[in-house]
Order: C-alpha cells, then structure tokens, then sequence
C-alpha cells in the first residue's frame, strides 16, 4: 500500500492540520510516561507542539519518507493525531494492526460507515466525542470559514471509558 497515493488522491485534500483547541481534549488522558507518536505531523503541528509539553513526541510525515505503513519508531507507547479522511479505514486497520493504544480525530460521519463497526468489534471502540465543529487549517494557512462535519476521537484502548464528552473553547 502506498500511503501518498492514499494521502493525495485525485480531487482530494488530506493535508489538513488541526487547531490546538482540537487536540487540547485529548491531552489529559495521554499516561503519564507514555512516549507518543504523532505518525501524520511535522514538528510544527499542534499535536506535537503540545503534547511535547508533557511528553515525549515522535513526529513522522510522509513528505518526509516516513510511511505509516512502512515506518515505525523504534520506541512509542501510543499514537494520537489526525489521520488522512480519505481511505481511513486503511490507516485505522494500520493502527489496530500495530496493537498500542491510540486517539485518532475522524469525522463523526464515519459511523454512518460499516468499517468502524468491523474494525473495532473484537477491539472495542472508544469515543471522545467534541461538543462543537473542528475548523481544520488548510496548507496556506487559511481555513474555508464554514464547518460542514463534527469530528471526535476515535480510540482504542486510551480512554477511561468507552464515551467521554468534551466541551472545546473554539475562539
């Protein structure tokens, strides 16, 4: 499987980066001592400026040769970032594959989808669920100005328990 293909099919824009009010809900049920992998972010994404703040981060990115279907950090404890929407269900088979708990942010419109529910049945699926719409920046720094999707965490094995409501101060 090739992951550019998957991140930059035709009419599709995948690179989208999240806000720090979007990973802010996560940060307080990531373990203490956990090293986490941010396997979809530069160093200057959100998650891993503020995750770096209490834990050590591995940053990975394809525009950097770093395949989340070929790569792997020689030492992580779990994975907490926002995958690509397109094709999702490979990156979150990729994620249950490698056995580590984790927090990816997905469109809530994904459980419409039959692939959450055989995905996650042996595994159990677990939700951190925003009370409000994640505005997501796009590549030049701009963002669309109208949110037409909510988005949560979609998680295995991470949480206290399976659903959690957060409110998000979006400003």
């Amino acid at each position: 499987m090739d992951s550019r293909e998957l991140m930059y099919s035709t009419g599709k824009n995948d690179e989208c980066y999240t806000p720090a009010y979007a990973v802010e809900p996560i940060l307080e049920y990531i373990p203490r001592n956990y090293r986490v992998w941010c396997p979809f972010d530069k160093p200057d994404s959100e998650f891993v400026k503020l995750i770096s703040q209490t834990h050590s981060v591995e940053s990975s990115h394809l525009d950097d040769g770093q395949d989340f279907f070929e790569y792997e950090p020689y030492h992580w404890d779990c994975i907490i970032s926002n995958p690509p929407f397109t094709n999702k269900r490979a990156f979150f088979q990729r994620a249950l594959d490698l056995g580590k708990p984790f927090a990816l942010l997905m469109a809530n419109t994904w459980l419409n989808d039959r692939a959450p529910m055989q995905l996650f049945e042996d595994r159990g699926l677990q939700l951190l669920l925003l009370d409000r719409r994640t505005e997501f920046v796009q590549p030049n720094s701009t963002t669309s100005g109208r949110i037409t999707f909510s988005s949560s965490y979609y998680c295995c094995d991470f949480l206290p328990k399976d659903i959690i409501i957060k409110r998000i101060n979006r400003q």
